[in-house]
């Protein structure tokens, strides 16, 4: 054979299955991250849920007043220094009038949180013109609920609290009961705060009413009152990435004088021929036909070059 000759074949021969090969797609699915939930915020300065009795329970009326009340995901506040109820008695009733009234609410991927700030607030309610129902020199609340952290809940009544005109001092072991004779009845709940493993709640006063000035039946309250309350809800952490998975990369090994480094694969021929379930036990993937394919191809080219030598041997002879 022409030393020419079979340089070329053997170059032919190392290079079709590295151009095979190199052609080969690898595929890699990513993966898709999983995102948290959103964490929850609110706080409010002032919520009531009172019914209001007119002329001996003649006339009924619902006297349910927000003010500043915010709620996220994002970021919400509202400083609202005032809220008037229309419609009783024949004419408005302020029924919140305050120096500071501040609600806030924010959320972002790590953290949730709810703050209310009241100072020198006064409330009304129908029948007390000229009483206040309550009144509190400042008052806070904050929930906090922060990923990998533990909720925390905190509340605080500072300063002198008047209930129906009396100087009271809070306890925060029970309920403060307030009388007032010829006027009606307060309870007061102190600084609750509650906190599980996600959430967290804080309610700096919390009123149970009943009045019913000096028992005339022309304005009769009962109902709940809430002042400074905020709540939170720790958002949920996103989960981690699955790394993509490399695919395996065929062997390579040690081929002819070209330097390609590339051998061909043998294998046994004493056992059936293995299954599509066997090839995948061992290593085989989607690359498998192209190789078989190039193994082909090399055949094919070896064959061509043994005759094309072969005819220039017989005419050179």
């Amino acid at each position: 054979m022409n030393s020419n000759t079979f340089r070329l074949a053997a170059v032919a021969v190392a290079a079709a299955p590295v151009a095979l090969l190199a052609a080969v797609p690898a595929h890699a699915a990513p993966a898709t991250p999983t995102t948290g939930g959103e964490g929850r915020a609110s706080a409010v300065v002032l919520r009531t849920g009172l019914d209001v009795s007119l002329l001996n329970k003649s006339v009924q009326v619902p006297l349910k007043v927000t003010l500043n009340e915010v709620q996220a995901p994002a970021s919400a506040e509202k400083t609202a220094l005032t809220v008037n109820l229309d419609g009783v008695e024949g004419r408005p009733v302020n029924v919140l009038r305050a120096d500071v009234a501040t609600a806030n609410a924010t959320v972002d991927e790590h953290k949730a949180k709810g703050y209310t700030n009241l100072a020198k607030a006064r409330i009304h309610v129908p029948g007390l013109a000229a009483l206040s129902l309550i009144e509190v020199e400042k008052a806070t609340s904050e929930a906090v609920c922060e990923t990998g952290k533990q909720p925390v809940a905190e509340s605080n009544v500072l300063g002198h609290v008047k209930v129906l005109g009396k100087k009271v001092t809070l306890s925060a072991g029970g309920p403060t009961q307030v009388a007032v004779p010829g006027v009606g009845e307060v309870s007061l709940d102190l600084s609750k705060t509650v906190t599980t493993e996600r959430t967290a709640a804080a309610t700096a006063l919390r009123l149970k009413v009943a009045v019913n000035p000096l028992k005339l039946n022309v304005a009769e309250v009962n109902g709940e009152v809430t002042l400074a309350e905020a709540t939170c809800e720790t958002p949920k952490t996103p989960k981690t990435p699955e790394e993509p998975k490399t695919p395996e990369e065929p062997s390579s090994t040690d081929g002819g004088s070209t330097g390609d480094d590339v051998k061909t694969q043998t294998g046994s021929d004493t056992g059936p021929a293995p299954t599509e379930a066997n090839l995948a036990e061992t290593g085989g993937s989607s690359t498998t036909p192209y190789i078989a394919g190039g193994a082909a191809l090399l055949l094919a080219v070896g064959a061509g070059a043994t005759v094309l030598a072969r005819r220039r041997s017989s005419g050179q002879s």
